[in-house]
């Protein structure tokens, strides 16, 4: 099995960690919540920091009348082989301090800088490491003491807020609380064991500890009390004789009123017979041996938090990315890879997987022919016009059968008006397109964490989506184009042929040439254009779509970052750096996450390899 010292040893290592890393607190319950540690709780004047001193074997806290500990102080003892003492603070991290006045200044500093100098509390801890020979493995948490009542500068609430925070630590499962009480004051009235009997009505982990035994009154003892007759708990009561106001002022050191405490208890006739269960020596053993046993016990639910922990930060690591290698071929590697992962979130647009690709279907069976509808024919092909039309077209010289020429410019005419919806259609798709690069960007989840790549996946894919747009547009004007230039000439020589199939008998009706130049005559043609204008309208309607598709949807699936690609592979080391750079709050996060994640994986291999020796 693993020594006490070596498994208490390691977990306040883990807890430096945690601390180093801000993994203590939050929602749920964090590693650092998880391991356990000593709370020191009492009243005001209840002795407290003299206890705390004398376990440590240092004089460093800070002393005065009234609220003297205004923050919560996390303690963490680590003991070392040999060597000089020596403390370091969270907020100071390379500084080391070996004179211990230093470490009492730098509290009450430290505690100013946060409250201010008043006489106000705050829940933000200070975390301090004390090295040293000569104690024990321990974290102890130092805690405001309770009070009854506000004094002058101090908020009406400051009782509430005091007992609120003490409570916030004692109340969780893992903490064992050290409640200290002056021996000179009846224990019914104790603060501190009124609170811990509310957290812990089992005492299971309540320590009592009894302060200024020497300052009771001739006559009384607090056998009652220490031999559990008054107030029993689980756990031994602890009597401790603190360092008198006069040797505090003599500056007496702390080894020599541990000699002097053990004098007392070994020449108490009251408390002889427990003199080798009081002092303050004994209660840091004792601590630390119930420490360990917690420790021990509690292994397989710390290790079941450490997997979950584990689990969850892999997960987010996952989600976020893992870091990117700095060598140039493994950036290009990401990139292509990252503008892969888009270029299959936009062709799943376009195919169906996802919504937006419709729309496009949408511009071919909707906008276009009622854009096709709304083209002014009817006054084009107004007798007016037609008449006009046909007889500038004649000149000087009118027609002699068919005004062939009015035909021409009559269909020119018509069919010009088709550019409009073609180039129409070629930019509604052109819009569909860029807001689907959009939002497949948006959508990538590989991307989401470098948004420099985003721009530039954007930028090149509009620029090769306008390119596809031009060339689209010169297409579809040629096809509107291809109308003009040969006419369907099937299409007249039908029409030529209907009117002898219809010529009436009647000598005297007039013959199918007689009505050349009357209302009727350009009626006629009028009608003639018109219907092969629709015949020409239904064609379009039919090869823009196709034309549309072939130069831009066709396209962009097929290379939308074909130009990128190159430019990409061309590009020195640096400029792929640029391209990968992150989001630097997402980059802390991912630090964070990947400190965590060894941290906890350190633990766990450490706990398992101590715990079981």
């Amino acid at each position: 099995m693993a020594t006490m010292e070596s498994l208490i040893g390691l977990v306040n290592r883990i807890q430096r960690a945690c601390t180093v890393l801000g993994d203590y607190g939050g929602e749920g319950m964090s590693l650092w919540e998880a391991l356990p540690s000593v709370a020191v709780v009492g009243g005001q004047s209840s002795g407290k920091s003299s206890v705390l001193e004398s376990v440590v074997g240092r004089d460093f806290l800070p002393r005065g009348s009234g609220i003297v500990t205004r923050r919560p102080l996390v303690l963490q003892l680590h003991k070392i082989d040999g060597g000089s003492d020596y403390a370091e603070f969270l907020h100071a991290p390379r500084k080391k301090f070996t004179d211990f006045a230093s470490v009492r200044k730098e509290i009450a500093d430290e505690t100013d800088r946060i409250t201010g100098k008043s006489k106000q509390i705050s829940n933000v801890p200070i975390h301090l490491s004390i090295y040293s020979p000569n104690v024990v493995n321990l974290t102890l948490i130092d805690l405001p003491g309770l009070t009854k009542v506000a004094v002058e500068g101090q908020p009406e609430s400051i009782v509430e807020d005091i007992e609120n925070m003490v409570r916030s630590y004692v109340e969780k499962p893992n903490s064992i609380i050290l409640a200290i009480s002056p021996a000179n004051q009846d224990i019914a009235t104790s603060d501190a064991i009124k609170l811990a009997r509310e957290v812990d009505p089992s005492g299971e982990r309540t320590f009592g500890v009894l302060t200024k035994l020497d300052l009771m009154d001739k006559g009384t003892n607090a056998l009652d009390v220490i031999e559990g007759r008054s107030y029993r708990l689980q756990h031994p009561w602890v009597g401790i004789v603190n360092r008198s106001q006069a040797d505090i002022n003599k500056n007496v050191d702390m080894i020599a009123a541990r000699r002097k405490e053990r004098e007392y208890f070994e020449t108490s006739p009251e408390y002889g017979h427990l003199s080798s269960k009081m002092g303050a020596e004994y209660l840091a053993k004792l601590l630390s041996k119930h420490l360990e046993t917690v420790i021990r016990q509690r292994i397989p639910s710390i290790i079941a938090l450490i997997n979950k922990t584990i689990d969850e930060l892999n997960a987010e690591l996952d989600r976020i990315g893992r870091p990117i290698a700095v060598d140039s071929g493994a950036q290009l590697y990401t990139i292509l890879e990252l503008c892969r992962a888009f270029d299959r979130v936009f062709k799943e647009h376009l195919d169906g997987g996802r919504p937006g690709g419709d729309r496009i279907y949408g511009v071919f069976d909707h906008q276009l022919p009622a854009a096709l509808k709304k083209l002014p024919f009817d006054r084009h092909l107004s007798m007016k016009n037609v008449q006009k039309v046909v007889s500038e077209a004649d000149g000087y010289q009118p027609h002699l059968i068919a005004p062939e020429q009015g035909y021409r410019r009559l269909i020119d005419g018509s069919i010009s008006y088709f550019k409009g919806p073609a180039e129409a259609t070629v930019d509604a798709v052109h819009f569909v397109l860029k807001e689907l690069v959009r939002k497949s960007i948006a959508l990538t989840e590989e991307l989401k964490r470098f948004p420099t790549l985003q721009s530039d996946i954007a930028a090149a894919a509009n620029e090769a989506l306008e390119r596809f747009r031009d060339e689209s547009r010169r297409t579809v004007q040629r096809l509107v184009d291809m109308e003009s230039s040969y006419l369907t000439v099937e299409f007249f020589r039908k029409l030529h042929l209907e009117p002898e199939k219809n010529t009436n008998t009647n000598p005297n009706q007039p013959g199918p040439n007689a009505d050349r130049y009357n209302d009727n005559h350009f009626r006629r043609i009028g009608s003639n254009v018109s219907a092969y204008i629709g015949m020409v309208c239904d064609t379009l309607r039919n090869s823009i779509p196709k034309a549309v598709v072939y130069c831009q949807v066709r396209e962009a699936k097929r290379c939308l970052l074909n130009n990128f690609y190159a430019q990409v592979g061309r590009r020195e080391k640096e400029r792929l750096g640029a391209m990968l750079d992150e989001d630097p709050q997402l980059m802390e996060r991912r630090t964070t996450i990947a400190k965590r994640l060894e941290l906890y994986k350190s633990a766990r291999d450490e706990i398992d390899s101590v715990a079981w020796k």
